[in-house]
Protein backbone atom coordinates (compact mmCIF):
# COMPACT_ATOMS: atom_id res chain seq x y z
CA UNK A 1 0.00 0.00 0.00
CA UNK A 2 1.10 3.52 -0.82
CA UNK A 3 0.44 6.53 1.44
CA UNK A 4 1.17 10.23 1.32
CA UNK A 5 1.79 11.76 4.74
CA UNK A 6 1.43 15.32 6.01
CA UNK A 7 3.58 16.92 8.71
CA UNK A 8 1.48 16.50 11.87
CA UNK A 9 1.25 12.70 11.64
CA UNK A 10 5.02 12.54 11.04
CA UNK A 11 5.76 14.79 14.01
CA UNK A 12 3.23 13.13 16.32
CA UNK A 13 4.39 9.58 15.58
CA UNK A 14 8.07 10.56 15.84
CA UNK A 15 7.39 12.32 19.14
CA UNK A 16 6.18 9.07 20.69
CA UNK A 17 8.76 6.89 18.93
CA UNK A 18 6.12 5.26 16.71
CA UNK A 19 7.14 6.69 13.32
CA UNK A 20 8.26 3.25 12.21
CA UNK A 21 4.61 2.11 12.29
CA UNK A 22 4.20 3.84 8.92
CA UNK A 23 7.02 1.71 7.50
CA UNK A 24 5.57 -1.45 9.04
CA UNK A 25 2.01 -0.80 7.85
CA UNK A 26 2.67 0.50 4.34
CA UNK A 27 4.86 -0.53 1.41
CA UNK A 28 5.55 3.01 0.28
CA UNK A 29 5.52 6.12 2.47
CA UNK A 30 5.68 9.34 0.46
CA UNK A 31 6.23 12.80 1.90
CA UNK A 32 5.95 15.90 -0.30
CA UNK A 33 9.05 18.10 -0.38
CA UNK A 34 7.21 20.99 1.31
CA UNK A 35 6.20 18.71 4.20
CA UNK A 36 9.72 17.32 4.54
CA UNK A 37 11.13 20.87 4.56
CA UNK A 38 8.55 21.94 7.16
CA UNK A 39 9.43 19.06 9.48
CA UNK A 40 13.16 18.59 8.92
CA UNK A 41 14.57 21.88 7.63
CA UNK A 42 12.38 24.52 9.27
CA UNK A 43 11.63 22.34 12.28
CA UNK A 44 15.30 21.83 13.11
CA UNK A 45 15.68 21.12 16.82
CA UNK A 46 12.01 20.33 17.35
CA UNK A 47 10.58 16.99 18.39
CA UNK A 48 10.65 14.40 15.63
CA UNK A 49 12.98 16.25 13.30
CA UNK A 50 15.92 13.85 13.57
CA UNK A 51 13.71 10.77 13.52
CA UNK A 52 12.04 11.86 10.28
CA UNK A 53 15.38 12.91 8.74
CA UNK A 54 16.89 9.48 9.52
CA UNK A 55 13.94 7.46 8.17
CA UNK A 56 15.54 6.14 4.98
CA UNK A 57 12.29 4.40 4.03
CA UNK A 58 10.49 7.73 3.50
CA UNK A 59 10.37 8.81 -0.16
CA UNK A 60 10.44 12.57 -0.57
CA UNK A 61 8.72 13.71 -3.77
CA UNK A 62 7.98 16.98 -5.49
CA UNK A 63 4.68 17.42 -7.22
CA UNK A 64 4.56 18.55 -10.82
CA UNK A 65 0.93 19.66 -10.52
CA UNK A 66 0.06 23.27 -10.02
CA UNK A 67 -3.06 24.58 -8.39
CA UNK A 68 -5.09 27.32 -9.98
CA UNK A 69 -6.04 28.58 -6.54
CA UNK A 70 -3.84 30.29 -4.00
CA UNK A 71 -3.47 27.79 -1.11
CA UNK A 72 -4.09 30.56 1.40
CA UNK A 73 -7.49 31.23 -0.20
CA UNK A 74 -8.43 27.70 0.75
CA UNK A 75 -6.84 28.07 4.18
CA UNK A 76 -4.26 25.37 3.48
CA UNK A 77 -0.57 25.66 4.21
CA UNK A 78 1.93 24.79 1.45
CA UNK A 79 2.56 21.31 2.87
CA UNK A 80 -1.12 20.42 2.95
CA UNK A 81 -1.55 21.72 -0.58
CA UNK A 82 1.37 19.59 -1.80
CA UNK A 83 -0.06 16.53 -0.05
CA UNK A 84 -3.33 17.00 -1.94
CA UNK A 85 -1.69 17.78 -5.29
CA UNK A 86 0.65 14.80 -5.00
CA UNK A 87 -2.29 12.60 -4.02
CA UNK A 88 -4.12 13.69 -7.17
CA UNK A 89 -1.08 12.70 -9.22
CA UNK A 90 -0.30 9.38 -7.55
CA UNK A 91 -3.71 8.13 -6.33
CA UNK A 92 -2.35 6.62 -3.09
CA UNK A 93 -4.28 4.12 -1.00
CA UNK A 94 -4.42 6.67 1.83
CA UNK A 95 -3.72 10.32 2.51
CA UNK A 96 -2.50 10.60 6.10
CA UNK A 97 -3.53 14.05 7.31
CA UNK A 98 -4.81 15.33 10.65
CA UNK A 99 -5.77 18.94 10.04
CA UNK A 100 -9.53 19.37 9.77
CA UNK A 101 -9.54 21.55 6.65
CA UNK A 102 -7.00 19.38 4.85
CA UNK A 103 -9.11 16.28 5.58
CA UNK A 104 -12.25 18.01 4.37
CA UNK A 105 -10.64 19.05 1.11
CA UNK A 106 -9.18 15.55 0.63
CA UNK A 107 -12.59 13.98 1.23
CA UNK A 108 -14.23 16.46 -1.14
CA UNK A 109 -11.71 15.31 -3.76
CA UNK A 110 -12.70 11.70 -2.94
CA UNK A 111 -9.32 10.82 -1.46
CA UNK A 112 -9.26 8.12 1.22
CA UNK A 113 -7.96 9.65 4.45
CA UNK A 114 -6.59 8.48 7.75
CA UNK A 115 -5.18 10.42 10.65
CA UNK A 116 -2.56 9.71 13.27
CA UNK A 117 -5.06 7.98 15.53
CA UNK A 118 -6.18 5.85 12.59
CA UNK A 119 -2.56 4.73 12.20
CA UNK A 120 -2.45 3.75 15.88
CA UNK A 121 -5.70 1.81 15.48
CA UNK A 122 -4.37 0.02 12.37
CA UNK A 123 -1.22 -0.86 14.32
CA UNK A 124 -3.33 -2.40 17.10
CA UNK A 125 -5.45 -4.34 14.60
CA UNK A 126 -2.35 -5.75 12.91
CA UNK A 127 -0.70 -6.60 16.23
CA UNK A 128 2.19 -4.15 15.96
CA UNK A 129 1.23 -2.50 19.25
CA UNK A 130 -1.37 -3.25 21.89
CA UNK A 131 -4.32 -1.18 23.06
CA UNK A 132 -2.46 0.24 26.05
CA UNK A 133 0.45 1.36 23.85
CA UNK A 134 -1.99 3.16 21.54
CA UNK A 135 -3.66 4.96 24.42
CA UNK A 136 -0.31 5.82 26.04
CA UNK A 137 0.98 7.16 22.71
CA UNK A 138 -2.09 9.40 22.45
CA UNK A 139 -1.57 10.73 25.96
CA UNK A 140 2.12 11.31 25.23
CA UNK A 141 1.30 13.15 22.00
CA UNK A 142 -1.03 15.50 23.84
CA UNK A 143 1.58 16.07 26.57
CA UNK A 144 4.08 16.84 23.81
CA UNK A 145 1.88 19.59 22.36
CA UNK A 146 -0.02 17.71 19.67
CA UNK A 147 -3.65 18.85 19.65
CA UNK A 148 -6.10 15.98 19.58
CA UNK A 149 -9.72 16.90 20.16
CA UNK A 150 -11.68 15.02 22.82
CA UNK A 151 -13.94 13.79 20.01
CA UNK A 152 -11.04 11.98 18.32
CA UNK A 153 -9.67 10.72 21.63
CA UNK A 154 -13.07 9.20 22.39
CA UNK A 155 -13.26 7.77 18.86
CA UNK A 156 -10.00 5.88 19.38
CA UNK A 157 -11.10 4.58 22.79
CA UNK A 158 -14.42 3.41 21.33
CA UNK A 159 -12.75 1.69 18.40
CA UNK A 160 -10.28 -0.06 20.69
CA UNK A 161 -13.12 -1.24 22.92
CA UNK A 162 -14.95 -2.64 19.88
CA UNK A 163 -11.87 -4.72 19.10
CA UNK A 164 -12.08 -6.34 22.53
CA UNK A 165 -15.75 -7.15 22.02
CA UNK A 166 -15.32 -8.95 18.70
CA UNK A 167 -15.17 -12.73 19.05
CA UNK A 168 -12.00 -14.45 17.96
CA UNK A 169 -12.68 -17.26 15.49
Amino acid sequence: MRVIVNSTPLIALALVEKLNLLHQLFDEVIVPQAVYDEVVTYGLGRAGTNTVAQATWITVMTTTAQTTLEPLLLGLDPGEMEVLLLAQELAPDWVIIDERLGRRVAKALRMPTKGTLGILLAAVITGLIDKQEALAATTEMIAGGIRISPRWQNWLKDELEKLEEEPVI
